[in-house]
């Protein structure tokens, strides 16, 4: 009876610094998701700031975002990947002591610059990193599980956050971040990398430094499904409420992750056969399916509200596994377009097409909602699924095959 050959040391996926990355990383998206629904209340308390003023604090954060991917991408290619990544992790938990002292909007406002300039750094970077201690062998599937730290925290971060915040006391929320964040850098610090070969072959300047320019029709698919996904997570609360759903919005959120974190099992492994098209495009159908699962909401609650429930639950699902399938393979997909000495750069633009596609969902969902209806909002992430689906099965998909390097 044979036996299945066993993997070999150097294949081995939960390694000391695995690890260690993997905690540094669930330490500060932990502290990053603290802050995430608490802020607007405390914006509100402390200064009695409107909605817009808080719209406007809030997407200081994202703009900033946005602004240092390419760069940080750039820099994680050009030096030493760890110590860029502990600066900017060092900056990312510093920062939070000025929550602590800010005493005006604006000087908040700056803060929330800065802390947005760290945390596009420390994610590019950190995104990085991990590829670089992952086997080639189990990159996909080591991807995966990183990812499901990811979506841990942003399942546990915000309902501690909001306890706290039921008490009044935004300090805590601000100290608890700052002590998370200070736990996370010293595993950032533990963690062993790759000494990273200087590429010496082309110091020319251009836009294929800062963005990989291979990937762009598939950043292009990646920001198109982003954009329904931006919406959802800033309306379906809203709309859960206009049509009698009055289940806990947390909830939503929790089964949304639930999918996230199920999908990653086996999805990183299809991913290492060499399915990542493949697994892309089911994560598409998934998503998709759960998005009219959305979009039906208003009719499924029309008739019973029951049914209403029913398919509120079943649309989080779909969406995260849908979801959760595809992030481990899209960012294999731009790992693979780049030669090792441009990992930080394939990174950089695969979290920007994320990025982008999220800001224009919240942006272009409000206005919508306001002008049309958040029932149009769903209807329109459904045409945008769609076109992403045929973009990618049509373009996206075929131009990877033809310029894989691995």
């Amino acid at each position: 009876m044979s036996q299945e050959p066993k993997k070999s040391v150097a294949d081995r996926l939960w390694t000391r610094d695995y690890i260690f990355l993997c905690l540094a990383n669930f330490m500060m998206c932990f502290a990053f998701y603290l802050l995430v629904p608490t802020l607007p209340f405390y914006l509100e308390a402390e200064f009695d700031a409107s909605k817009s003023i808080i719209g406007m604090v809030l997407s200081c954060y994202t703009i900033a975002v946005l602004a240092v991917r390419p760069f940080s991408g750039y820099i994680a290619d050009t030096f030493q990947r760890k110590p860029v990544y502990l600066i900017a992790y060092f900056l990312f938990v510093s920062i939070f002591c000025g929550y602590l002292l800010a005493g005006t909007l604006t000087m908040l406002m700056i803060i929330r610059i800065a802390h947005g300039l760290a945390f596009g750094m420390i994610t590019t970077t950190g995104n990085t990193l991990v590829v670089d201690v992952l086997p080639s062998s189990r990159r996909g599937e080591g991807l995966g599980y990183y990812g499901v730290v990811n979506n841990l925290a942003m399942s546990i971060g915000p309902m501690i956050g909001l306890f706290i915040a039921d008490t009044g006391n935004f300090d805590m929320i601000f100290g608890c971040s700052l002590a998370m964040g200070v736990v996370g850098m010293v595993f950032a610090t533990l963690a062993k990398v790759p000494r990273k070969i200087p590429n010496t072959a082309n110091n020319v300047l251009s836009i294929d430094r800062f963005f990989l320019v291979k990937g762009l029709r598939a950043c292009f698919t990646l920001l198109l499904l982003a954009i329904p996904y931006g919406m959802t997570t800033s309306f379906i609360a809203m709309y859960a409420k206009e049509l009698g759903i009055t289940a806990n919005t947390g909830l939503f959120f929790t089964v949304m992750a639930v999918g996230l974190i199920v999908s990653r099992i086996g999805s990183g492994r299809r991913v290492d056969r060499g399915l990542v098209t493949k697994v892309i495009t089911q994560g598409i159908i998934i998503a998709t399916l759960g998005i009219i699962a959305e979009a039906m909401l208003g009719f499924a609650a029309g008739v019973d509200i029951r049914l209403g429930y029913v398919i509120y639950f079943l649309s989080a699902f779909l969406i995260g596994f849908g979801y959760g399938t595809m992030f481990p393979a899209y960012n294999t997909l731009f790992i693979n377009l780049a030669p090792n000495s441009r990992r930080a750069t394939a990174s950089a633009t695969y979290l920007t097409g994320w990025d982008v596609g999220i800001g224009l969902g919240m942006w272009f969902g409000g206005r919508v909602a306001e002008n049309w209806g958040l029932a149009t909002v769903y209807k329109i992430d459904i045409a945008l699924a769609l076109i992403a689906f045929v973009w990618f099965v049509s373009s996206a998909a075929p131009h990877f095959n033809r310029n894989k390097l691995r």
